[in-house]
Formats: C-alpha cells, sequence, structure tokens
C-alpha cells in the first residue's frame, strides 16, 4: 500500500482515484493488469474496491452490457483506447498495463475531463466512411507499435458479430469533406508507396511470419497520416487502395505470428480501405482471406457466407483468374462440411475460370493463382478429405500436391514448405511409413527456410503420425527432426 500511495503523491495525483492505493498494491490486481485480465481485473474491483459494474462502466465510458460481457469472460478487451480508457478512468498508473505514464501522472490533476465527443468506438461500430478509415488505421498502428505482444492476443469474431460487420461493404462509400490541413503529395511519391506495399507482399509470400511486421506497420501509418490531409481526389483514391494493401500484408503476417484477432483488425481494415479507394476486386481478396482465416479456425459455415459475400459484391468487376481463386475458397468450405459433391464442382468452376484468364489481364497480386497453386490447393482439400477417407482420397491428393511441387516458383517459399508437409501427411493416410518418413525430412527442410508460424503450426499437427513407430529408425529420425525445428 505505501508503494503504490507513494507513487500517487509522487506524481502528482491529487484527485484520489475510485481505487484505493491498497487494491492496486494487491499481487492478484497486478498480475491481472500486467496480463490484460480484465474480467479478473473487474472481478477484483468489485470484490475489494466496492465498485459496481455501473460504476465501472460509468468511470470508463463503457456500456454495463460491456462490462458485463467483459467479466464474464465473453469478450476480451483488446482495444487500444478501451485500455486508456479504463486507466484513465479508474486512475490505474500506466506502468500497472503496460502504457506508458499517463498524463495525469506527471502534472497534478486537475478535474476529471468530460468525455471528448467521437470517442472511437468498436470496429465493428465504425461507420463505412473514409475518413473513419483512417481514424481505424491510425488507431491499430499506434495501438499495434507500443502495445505489449501479448495485449493484442485474442480469438477472432466469428459469426453474425463478423458477418453483420462487413454489411457495409455492399454500400457505396460516402463522400466526406472538409479535412484540416491541404496535402501536397504527388502521383510519384503514391508510385514508390505502392512499390514499397507490393515489395512487403512479396516479402510476406515468400518468407512469412512477422520479422518486418513493424516495418509494414510504420508504412501504414505513414499512409494514414497522408490520407488525413485533404489530397487530390486521384491521389487519395490511390493512397486508400495502398492502404489496403499494406492492412493486406499486415494481417497475413499478424496471422502467421499467432496473434489472430488482431489479423483480423487488419483484414477489416484492409476492406474498408479497398472500399473507400473503391477497388472492389481487391476487397473479394481480402474477404476471401478473411474466409480463410476463418477455414483454419474450423468455422467453415462462416468461411462460405464470406465468399458468398465477395462473390456477391465483385461480380461484375472480377476476372476470371480472381473468380477462380475464389471458387477454390468456396471448395475448401465444402471440403471441411464434408461436402464431396460440393467441393468437386467449385474446383470444376475455378478450373474452368483459370483456363480463361489471360497472362496480364487482372491486377499483380493474383498472378500468384495459377495452375500449381490450383493444384496446390486441390491437394491440400482433398487431404482435409483424406482425414476422413484415406482410402478414396489420400493417393489423390498427394498427385495433385506433387504437381503443385513441381511447378511452382522459389517465391512461393511458404506455399512450398505446406505441400512438403502435405505430402508426408498424404504418405502417412496411405501406410507407407518409410516414404512418409523421407517426405517428413523434406518437410522439415523447407519449413527451416520460412518464418512462418502456420507453417510450424502443420509441422506440428504432422508429429503425432511419427509416434507409435520407434521400430522405423526413419521415422524416428524424422520426428526427432521435427522436435529440435518447433524447439527452437
Amino acid at each position: 500500500m505505501q508503494r503504490i500511495a507513494t507513487e500517487v503523491r509522487a506524481h502528482g495525483c491529487r484527485r484520489p482515484g475510485l481505487l484505493a492505493p491498497d487494491v492496486l498494491d494487491r499481487a492478484d490486481v497486478r498480475a491481472a493488469l500486467a496480463e490484460h485480465d480484465f474480467a479478473a481485473a473487474f472481478t477484483l474491483f468489485k470484490k475489494w474496491g466496492g465498485l459496481s459494474q455501473n460504476r465501472i462502466a460509468s468511470a470508463c465510458r463503457l456500456t454495463p452490457g460491456k462490462v458485463s460481457t467483459i467479466i464474464s469472460g465473453s469478450q476480451r478487451v483488446t482495444s487500444f483506447d478501451v485500455v486508456c480508457r479504463i486507466a484513465d478512468g479508474l486512475r490505474i498508473p500506466g506502468g500497472l498495463l503496460g502504457l506508458a505514464p499517463r498524463p495525469w501522472e506527471g502534472t497534478p490533476t486537475a478535474p476529471h475531463p468530460p468525455e471528448a465527443p467521437g470517442v472511437r468506438p468498436d470496429a465493428d461500430e465504425i461507420p463505412w466512411r473514409p475518413d473513419a478509415t483512417v481514424d481505424l488505421a491510425t488507431h491499430l498502428t499506434r495501438s499495434d507499435l507500443v502495445m505489449d505482444r501479448r495485449a493484442l492476443a485474442g480469438a477472432a469474431v466469428t459469426g453474425a458479430a463478423l458477418l453483420d460487420s462487413l454489411e457495409g461493404w455492399l454500400v457505396p462509400a460516402a463522400t466526406v469533406t472538409g479535412r484540416r490541413r491541404p496535402g501536397r503529395l504527388g502521383i510519384r511519391e503514391v508510385e514508390e508507396l505502392e512499390t514499397t506495399a507490393r515489395a512487403f507482399r512479396q516479402w510476406d509470400h515468400q518468407y512469412g511470419g512477422g520479422l518486418r511486421r513493424k516495418a509494414v506497420l510504420g508504412q501504414l501509418a505513414e499512409v494514414s497520416g497522408a490520407l488525413d490531409d485533404h489530397q487530390a481526389s486521384a491521389v487519395a483514391d490511390r493512397l486508400y487502395r495502398v492502404m489496403a494493401q499494406l492492412a493486406g500484408t499486415a494481417a497475413t503476417m499478424a496471422w502467421d505470428s499467432g496473434l489472430h484477432r488482431r489479423a483480423q483488425d487488419y483484414y477489416r481494415l484492409a476492406l474498408r480501405a479497398a472500399h473507400a479507394g473503391g477497388d472492389v476486386v481487391f476487397g473479394a481478396n481480402v474477404l476471401a482471406g478473411m474466409a480463410r482465416q476463418m477455414l483454419y479456425r474450423d468455422r467453415a459455415d462462416d468461411a462460405l457466407q464470406l465468399i458468398h459475400l465477395a462473390q456477391e459484391g465483385a461480380r461484375d468487376v472480377i476476372g476470371p483468374r480472381v473468380r477462380a481463386m475464389l471458387h477454390t475458397r468456396e471448395a475448401w468450405a465444402y471440403a471441411a462440411q464434408g461436402r464431396t459433391a460440393g467441393f468437386q464442382r467449385a474446383t470444376a468452376k475455378a478450373a474452368e475460370d483459370l483456363a480463361a484468364a489471360g497472362a496480364d489481364d487482372e491486377p499483380y497480386w493474383i498472378a500468384y493463382f495459377d495452375e500449381a497453386e490450383l493444384a496446390g490447393v486441390t491437394g491440400g482439400r482433398l487431404l482435409d478429405l483424406a482425414r476422413t477417407d484415406p482410402r478414396r482420397h489420400a493417393v489423390e491428393a498427394a498427385d495433385r500436391i506433387r504437381t503443385a511441387l513441381a511447378t511452382r516458383g522459389p517465391e512461393a517459399g511458404r506455399s512450398h514448405a505446406l505441400d512438403r508437409i502435405g505430402l508426408a501427411e498424404c504418405a502417412f493416410l496411405a501406410g507407407d511409413i518409410q516414404g512418409a518418413a523421407a517426405e517428413t525430412a523434406l518437410a522439415v527442410q523447407a519449413a527451416r527456410g520460412t518464418q512462418s508460424g502456420r507453417v510450424r503450426t502443420q509441422l506440428g499437427q504432422l508429429y503425432p503420425y511419427t509416434v507409435g513407430h520407434s521400430a522405423s529408425r526413419p521415422v524416428r529420425e524424422a520426428r526427432d527432426s521435427i522436435r529440435d525445428l518447433l524447439s527452437s
């Protein structure tokens, strides 16, 4: 108690907070705050601080219902703004929450300021306006760059809470006037930003992982800063498109780093930015990325809804290559649902559309989707089906994956590693233990060349297949190699 009281006096906090110093000095309270476990923290505030849910809600500018869902554990606090509102409303020193010292810690405290009008709501409540998209980008990048990684963790939103928040994608973007400062960015500077966004996207495709994620976020912050000025219309549209591509790359990098909720936040930003910039085709691609994330989270129904939303919103403008990619995501969802006929129908549509695609008639970012990618994706979905019916699907899955491996370029490092892991699993499912051991060794070798968390996750899922074959020296060595890589 003396320590917290001393801190309060040292920082000039003359107005007492709602929480007594001895409450903030409790070990369980400090541990909950350090972990951003606000379900535990609010419960402790009620027990030891005598605060009601309504009092916590009022102080932190939250609704009582929001506080209730946080305490019940059905909703986590991951918003930087909300964390700051909790710190300021309850007079919790920033250091206890992993934040910089709050403004009221450094100077004598004036009366508590009134609520600022227009406090930024949660992402799913933000209107689909270009200026709101800029504000969201500024908030996400700022919070991502200053908050502890643990505070960015959290489960992705699913179901109606996700799908309903994306309906604005189908409505034309509103026109916003009254920017504060004149912008002076020219087309040449925009072209340089476009080149940078393209380079980051290519790096992620080749290596995966989050080693350059903060570099992407820094560039994204620069673009949002430029859009906060009143740029010429043609410049602004292209800047929104750059923002969309950078946000899409940030999303896949966050996902590869295991930050699933943060990845979804950037996907939603990418969709809003594409919407603001009139890039419907890239918006459909973002929705396909969100669908893929749902498929990895075993939410096939949500994934299918996202793909149908993409197809509905971009039906009149997408080219055959993008259309083929969307069909493969649709096929993936059908396979996850066990709907073999639907999987086969969607896969056939993808092959038909890809055959009609030209060499240079679509955006650069879809160029990766070629015959090799179609073979790899189809092989991966057949592998999904083989897990429940290996006799029927394992051999065909292996054949498709081999086709992908034979034709992929060196720039597809993450996909190459995933293909190798899939081929090893096919061999295990088919009962070819020696072949599986050999393929596992190649998979580990490929995995060492990428920083992708997804690759490591898939490799971890391959590990159980190696258990129970201790009599086979190659299998033992393969198992050891997986363990060594995952522990490094």
